[in-house]
């Protein structure tokens, strides 16, 4: 006798889990993960790490999915080893090595190196991402030994910084734009050394104005008695913004979707620059907005527990 099977209800959690990824996980694998031990009803991560990567994915929950995108477009850090001499098909460890060759750099040879990578470049996305073409991700098409044509992108390489060197594993710290590929960093700071090269290690440390300070393991949440309590608020990604403090009047209006003049209100202070702002009644997030030009608040997406 078959029974019916039972849907299970989720609940309505709201905060931002900063979890530290293990190797073997995807970053998917890890959300789902996450998101059964809070039984978190709707959930997203921010900024895709591959499987053999670590470190710091910050993982949204209910409300704070809102404002994931902040956070695929900030700046990313990075630790990562560079394995000289050998280069593979996917361009990190997962992958089967297709060429080996004699590593004989100095340092004065990777200094110079390096300088030709830092600030704005041309990066080639590669065969094995999850870029789409014809509705298909490229790593498909790699996996059946097929090559597609990509276009170069423009990224900046803000930092660039030689860690240590140990022939033939280069250490490096990488701070960079969004879309930047560390892979493809990899390999092409290996080609213009002459002897090619892969990735062996990858660690994030550090999306936009997060850090690896408050990161935890998917075992300590796992292990937790009450992990709810991990949980940070959900302006925990606004914290680069600039913080608006509205009275409640103005609060009821700005959360009908309403522009405020705040330039005719003497109560309320207003930041000095213009453009993204968060906006609070006393200690509750209401949501961000732009600050506009004779200081006109534009509200811009609104979080929908605090509305009456």
């Amino acid at each position: 006798m078959n029974q019916a099977r039972v849907k299970r209800v989720r609940d309505l959690v709201d905060g931002v889990l900063l979890l530290d990824k293990p190797v073997g996980f995807s970053s998917n694998d890890a959300l789902i993960k996450a998101k059964r031990v809070l039984n978190a009803k709707k959930a997203g991560h921010t900024g895709t790490l591959d499987p053999f990567a670590t470190g710091l994915l910050p993982l949204c929950f209910g409300e704070a999915t809102k404002f994931s995108q902040d956070l695929l477009e900030a700046d990313k850090t990075y630790e990562t080893v560079v394995h000289l001499g050998q280069t593979t098909d996917t361009g990190d460890t997962e992958g089967e090595v297709v060429e080996t060759r004699d590593v004989n750099v100095t340092l004065e040879q990777i200094h110079a190196v390096l300088a030709q990578f830092r600030g704005p470049i041309a990066q080639v996305p590669p065969m094995y991402s999850a870029l789409k073409r014809d509705g298909k991700p490229l790593y498909e098409y790699a996996r059946a030994g097929i090559t597609l044509e990509r276009e170069a992108r423009n990224v900046t390489i803000h930092k660039l910084e030689l860690v240590s060197y140990q022939a033939p594993f280069l250490k490096l710290a990488v701070t960079c734009s969004k879309g930047t590929y560390i892979r493809v960093l990899g390999q092409d700071i290996g080609a213009a050394l002459g002897c090619g090269a892969h990735l062996n290690a990858l660690r994030r440390t550090q999306v936009g104005a997060l850090t690896t300070e408050h990161m935890l393991t998917l075992d300590e949440l796992l292990a937790h008695e009450a992990p709810l309590s991990l949980l940070s608020p959900v302006d925990a990604l606004l914290s680069s913004f600039p913080a608006v403090q509205l009275n409640a009047e103005l609060a009821k209006r700005f959360l009908n979707g309403q522009r405020l003049a705040l330039g005719k209100e003497p109560s309320i202070s207003v930041p000095a620059e213009q453009g993204r702002v968060r906006v609070y009644l006393d200690a509750k997030l209401l949501g961000t907005a732009i600050l506009g030009e004779y200081s006109i608040l534009q509200p811009e997406r609104l979080i929908a527990f605090v509305a009456e």
